[in-house]
C-alpha cells in the first residue's frame, strides 16, 4: 500500500489539454435571422499537436479558430485555453495569430513590421532586437529585415507574418489557411519550412485548410467539420512519423487517412439540412 503510495507521488500527473471545447456553440444575430455558425462542437488539444480543421466554405473552421483567440465569442458551451477563458487567455499572450493575408504595413521594412507586437507590449529596444533577429533566422528570412513587403514574394511576406506571431514567444500559433492563395509549388516548399518549425518549436498549432493533402501532411490531429451549422464529423488521430518528407504523400498511410477525411467530409455533407 505504501509503495503504491510512493508510485503515486513520483508518476507525473496528467496534463490537462491546451485547449479544451465541450458543446460549443455560435449563434450570429444576422438581418434576416439568426445564423448557427457552430453546434455543439466538443474537442481537446494537447501541448504541442498539430492540429488542422478542413471542410467546406462556410462550415465555421475559422469561426471556431477566433473563438479560440477570443475574435468570436461562444453563445453556448464551454472553452478554455491554457485552462483560462480565451479573454484571459489573449491577456496574457498566450497565442500568436497568422491571418490569410500577410497583412504587413508597406511603409515599415519586415524587421519593423515584426518589432510593432513587441513595441505595443514595451519590450526595450535591445530585446525587440534580439527577438527579432531570432525569429527572421527561424523562419529563413535572415538578411531581408531591411527590405519592404512590395520587395518579398508571397510566400516570403507570409513566413515574415509568421515570423510576427511568433516574436513575442507564445506556446500556441494559430493560422488561419496562411498558404492559400499561393501557388502549389510554393505551398509545398514553405509546409515543408513550418513542420520544421513546428518540430523546433514545440508549439501548439492551430491551422485552419481546405487541402487534404495539406491536413494530412502537416498534421498530428484532423478535425472534419460539416457544412453550416459548422459540426465535428470525425477528428483522425494521425500515425505518420513526425519526419515527413513531402513524397510520403505517396504512401499507403497517407492516402489511408486522406481517404478518411474524404469519407468524412462527405459524411458531413450527408446531415446538411
Amino acid at each position: 500500500m505504501a509503495q503504491a503510495a510512493r508510485q503515486a507521488d513520483m508518476d507525473p500527473a496528467p496534463q490537462l489539454p491546451v485547449i479544451a471545447a465541450k458543446n460549443l456553440d455560435l449563434v450570429f444575430e444576422a438581418a434576416d435571422g439568426p445564423v448557427q455558425a457552430l453546434r455543439d462542437v466538443t474537442l481537446s488539444i494537447g501541448k504541442g499537436e498539430f492540429v488542422s480543421f478542413i471542410g467546406p466554405s462556410g462550415c465555421g473552421k475559422t469561426t471556431l479558430l477566433r473563438v479560440i483567440a477570443a475574435l468570436e465569442q461562444p453563445t453556448g458551451g464551454t472553452i478554455t485555453v491554457n485552462g483560462m477563458t480565451p479573454d484571459a487567455a489573449r491577456m496574457q499572450r498566450a497565442y500568436g495569430y497568422v491571418f490569410q493575408a500577410a497583412g504587413l504595413y508597406p511603409w515599415r521594412t519586415i524587421e519593423k513590421n515584426i518589432k510593432l507586437p513587441l513595441e505595443i507590449m514595451g519590450f526595450d529596444r535591445a530585446e525587440q532586437d534580439r527577438r527579432v533577429r531570432d525569429v527572421l533566422a527561424l523562419v529563413d528570412l535572415a538578411g531581408f529585415g531591411k527590405k519592404f513587403p512590395w520587395q518579398l514574394s508571397g510566400g516570403m511576406q507570409q513566413r515574415a507574418s509568421i515570423a510576427r506571431a511568433l516574436a513575442y514567444d507564445a506556446d500556441i500559433l494559430l493560422m488561419d489557411e496562411p498558404f492559400g492563395a499561393l501557388d502549389e509549388i510554393v505551398r509545398d516548399h514553405l509546409n515543408e519550412q513550418l513542420l520544421t518549425l513546428w518540430a523546433r518549436t514545440e508549439k501548439t498549432i492551430g491551422f485552419v485548410t481546405h487541402s487534404i493533402p495539406e491536413a494530412v501532411y502537416l498534421s498530428t490531429k484532423i478535425v472534419v467539420m460539416s457544412p453550416r451549422p459548422g459540426r465535428i464529423t470525425d477528428i483522425i488521430e494521425s500515425d505518420l512519423p513526425r519526419e515527413r518528407p513531402l513524397d510520403i504523400r505517396d504512401t499507403p498511410a497517407f492516402l489511408a487517412i486522406a481517404h478518411r477525411v474524404r469519407e468524412g467530409l462527405r459524411a458531413g455533407h450527408a446531415y446538411e439540412d
